[in-house]
């Protein structure tokens, strides 16, 4: 048996873009042309002047191996909650209804205001599940959480931008976001297991932005526009960002949310940093705030928070179990 395989990725085919000129202010619109370019074409992109310290990616990174390495018991103590707080366990998420379960474990958190409590305004969204095994998690998480969402809210001024649209239309409503943070652990994946087996198996990103912090063990693959798969390997220095699908679908579709999946072919463990950007729940995707009033849009209009919710319950088993035990199935 043997692994998914994907190509080489050549020169450019996943831009590299120094965002230090938007952060900065010395050229935004020069950055937001890059985005916007590279936004349209595969939705992927390394960036380069993120602003986010060594030193904050290297104690996130130090914390989330710790709590993966504790024993199962205690991972259990901070178990997945209803509001998508906690651990998700190994086989607790799956793309596809057809596909094998991914190999992958996360500890997931999200948006807390400074005096630890979360607005209890929508079913993904309650209060952190921080471990009182790993008391010093928390502070290493929140801090790669605001830096990351500091980059993210960067980036949507530059696509705004891009868009001819003002800098602050994608940030109007963001001050309580539905955001979340993930730390997701790949463990060696065996070749016996087979081409159809994966870490986190073919899919589209849920919410609004992507901000992925890599490793150097690598495994992303992309699919590209021709339907074939390549490598998206760390670069040093570099986040990966990638559209996802309510930003497709708030631009109806110019902007590309590209299928992607992780195959841990390397005989280490691997590690991600991910932060999925959304604003507030209450926020409304509509694609004639963005072209007009008279444009037609491919999809109605949604709020986000409806969004996530519906996506969610296909993709998790622990919220699939829920909605049955609800309904008497």
């Amino acid at each position: 048996m043997s692994y998914a395989t994907a190509r080489k990725t050549e020169a450019d085919e996943i831009p590299v873009i120094d965002i230090t000129p938007l952060r900065d202010g010395t050229d935004p619109g020069g950055v937001a042309k890059a985005l916007h370019a590279a936004s349209t074409g595969l939705g992927f992109i390394y960036v380069r002047g993120h602003g986010i310290p060594d030193a904050v990616i290297d104690a996130a990174r130090t914390a989330a191996y710790a709590f993966f390495h504790a024993e199962p018991a205690q991972k259990e103590s901070v178990r997945v909650s209803s509001s998508h707080r906690g651990w998700l366990g190994r086989g607790g998420a799956k793309m596809q209804d057809d596909a094998k379960a991914d190999l992958k474990e996360s500890f997931i958190w999200g948006f807390q205001d400074e005096t630890g409590s979360t607005p209890d305004d929508h079913p993904l969204r309650g209060d952190n599940r921080w471990p009182a095994f790993q008391p010093g998690l928390e502070t290493a998480a929140m801090t790669y959480f605001h830096h990351a969402h500091a980059v993210a809210h960067h980036l949507m001024r530059g696509f705004a931008l891009g868009l001819d649209l003002p800098e602050g239309f994608f940030l109007k409503t963001a001050d309580t976001p539905l955001s979340r943070c993930s730390f997701v652990y790949y463990p060696p994946q065996d070749a016996d297991a087979g081409a159809d087996q994966f870490g986190v198996g073919p899919h589209t990103d849920f919410g609004v932005l992507t901000v992925l912090c890599q490793d150097n063990v690598g495994g992303l693959q992309v699919e590209d526009a021709n339907g074939d798969w390549i490598e998206a390997p760390p670069i040093p220095g570099t986040l990966l960002v990638n559209v996802a699908d309510l930003l497709a679908r708030w631009t109806d579709g110019a902007y590309k949310s590209t299928t992607h999946r992780v195959v841990n072919s390397s005989g280490r463990e691997r590690m991600s940093l991910v932060l999925a950007f959304d604003p507030n729940p209450e926020t409304v995707i509509d694609a004639r705030e963005v072209f007009g009033a008279e444009h037609p849009p491919k999809s109605e209009a949604i709020t986000c928070g409806d969004y996530l919710v519906w996506r969610f319950a296909k993709a998790f088993a622990y919220r699939k179990e829920a909605q049955n035990a609800a309904s008497g199935r």
